[in-house]
């Protein structure tokens, strides 16, 4: 499976181990790590597909409070390193534009510049909508800059998948947005939507400390 280009540019200048580091050195000095979790959670969504869900960090937060969670993501080192901190949630190696998934999910997470980094961005996002209940949220954050998706696209993205915007905000902190270079952006699927079948089962994977 081939990455973006943009991808693996970046992914050639970062090692894994120090990239989860960072994580840990931030929360060992007092901050948050887990702000895009801490978002998610306050939709209070019983289960979250995590779209680029790297090496697993906001998916496992997420469990920990009991959400049930898919992590997708196509680069194979980092599903590696999200399987090995966690082997009791589902992993999934694929480009999010190829999912194609039975269940439903309250809400979707696109964390970490997932969307310029995509090589589909439209179908990634339809895909997304694709994966939601009814009333389902697409949330997603992302840094704003020449050659990278424009807001104005990603809305019409939203907007041929069956999404309203609900929110829009400059920070995980719900900072309002006023016009920055990174933005967190919140659609809902509309009734009628592209979503349908079985919701993904609630609560903590079986042997999960939850």
């Amino acid at each position: 499976m081939s990455l973006p280009p943009d991808w693996s540019q970046w992914r050639d200048q970062v090692d894994l181990d120090g990239y989860d580091e960072r994580w840990a050195r931030i929360e060992a000095e007092g901050g948050n790590p887990h702000g895009e979790a801490d978002f998610v959670r306050s939709h209070n969504p019983r289960s979250v597909l995590d779209g680029g869900c790297g090496t697993g960090r906001v998916g496992i937060e997420l469990a920990r409070h009991g959400i049930a969670v898919l992590g997708v993501d196509p680069d194979a080192d980092m599903i590696a390193a999200a399987r090995a901190k966690a082997p009791e949630l589902e992993w999934l190696r694929l480009d999010l534009a190829d999912l194609d998934r039975p269940e439903r999910f309250d809400l979707a997470v696109l964390a970490g510049n997932v969307i310029p980094y995509a090589e589909r961005r439209a179908e990634v996002v339809a895909a997304c909508a694709r994966h939601l209940v009814p009333g389902g949220r697409l949330v997603a954050g992302f840094q704003l800059q020449a050659g990278w998706p424009t807001l104005a696209e990603y809305d019409a993205w939203c907007v041929a998948a069956g999404l309203t915007r609900e929110g829009r905000y400059a920070s995980w902190d719900r900072l309002p947005y006023a016009g920055g270079d990174y933005v967190v952006t919140v659609d809902v699927l509309r009734a009628g939507g592209s979503g349908s079948g079985p919701s993904r089962p609630t609560g903590p994977p079986p042997g999960h400390p939850g």
